[in-house]
């Protein structure tokens, strides 16, 4: 007589088993759980920065029109391209003023005003929070609230009218504006600059300065020879994204005065945008990040170089 029956499934494998785990020393599955978290991080990063970057490479040597159809290959003819247009060198230029203007004037006034905060008793989480609120507010709307004071009927120009001095041109004169972009990134960044330097600071061991007192060093004398020396890492850390950020700008530059007057505040990121959405020419917009990503990476190396050599000496 045949017996009819439901042959058992079979288990499911799983990777890790509840057995191979309990084989597992405390070494093993510290390294599994150290490994494990960081490997979806990495992935993202993979996916979302990485693959990108070297797509547009890819797009960078070729004649990448979004309403044509065919993608041929052009070499090196969009680099060359960009490099014999004035526009470009007008927004590299530019770009450049940003981060020689703006970089030094962001990090010594973030630096002015942590050493003020540490000196304050009362009241200082409000300042500290005063001082940073600016930093997670809306770019965009800070760029505009900006954009409305320094208009040539604003808010500042009604004063200076009313303090007898003759209204400015602002945000509308093409030796001005680039200076009052900066200004207005300056200032919305101090926060930042004033946190990192808040941290460096009170890691500075107090005995430093006592033993400088009773040597009868002046403040002056403690702040160059204690101070700066032992902020060079925080010191380091901020120039390199201050110089990231200034070599980015694009929000402000484009809703205070959209690159104008004249292109006088045209930047490389905002010449990218209107290559890419308003000219759809991806090809030489890829060229053109190509191009900020070298300048930024080669940048970076150096101010690694330098700035963490001497770290290394102090």
């Amino acid at each position: 007589m045949r017996t009819t029956g439901v042959i058992p499934s079979r288990p499911k494998r799983r990777l890790f088993s509840e057995r191979g785990l309990r084989k597992l020393n405390y070494r093993q599955k510290r390294l599994l759980f150290i490994y494990g978290g960081l490997l979806l991080p990495l992935l993202y990063f993979v996916v979302v920065r990485i693959l990108p970057i070297l797509y547009s490479f890819n797009v960078s040597f070729r004649e990448w029109g979004m309403l044509s159809p065919e993608k041929p290959f052009v070499g090196l003819n969009n680099y060359a391209t960009l490099l014999s247009d004035s526009l470009f060198l007008k927004a590299l230029m530019n770009t450049g003023i940003y981060v020689v203007v703006g970089v030094p004037a962001q990090l010594i006034a973030g630096l002015i005003v942590a050493l003020l905060l540490q000196q304050v008793v009362k009241l200082k989480g409000l300042f500290r929070t005063a001082y940073f609120i600016p930093y997670v507010t809306s770019v965009v709307a800070v760029s505009w609230v900006f954009r409305w004071l320094l208009m040539k009927n604003g808010i500042v120009n009604s004063l200076f009218i009313e303090a007898g001095l003759g209204p400015q041109s602002f945000l509308y004169s093409p030796s001005q504006a680039i200076f009052w972009i900066i200004a207005v990134m300056v200032w919305q960044n101090i926060g930042f600059q004033m946190l990192i330097f808040l941290a460096g600071l009170e890691n500075i061991p107090k005995m430093y300065y006592e033993a400088a007192s009773i040597d009868g060093a002046t403040a002056w004398q403690r702040f160059v020879h204690i101070t700066l020396p032992l902020l060079n890492p925080v010191m380091l850390l901020s120039v390199v994204m201050a110089s990231i950020g200034f070599l980015q700008s694009f929000t402000q530059v484009l809703n205070m005065t959209g690159g104008g007057p004249l292109d006088s505040t045209i930047s490389v990121v905002l010449h990218i945008y209107n290559l890419a959405f308003k000219s759809f020419d991806m090809g030489m917009a890829s060229a053109a990040t190509v191009i900020l990503f070298a300048i930024i990476l080669v940048l970076t190396l150096i101010q690694l170089k330098v700035m963490g050599s001497r770290f290394q000496q102090d």
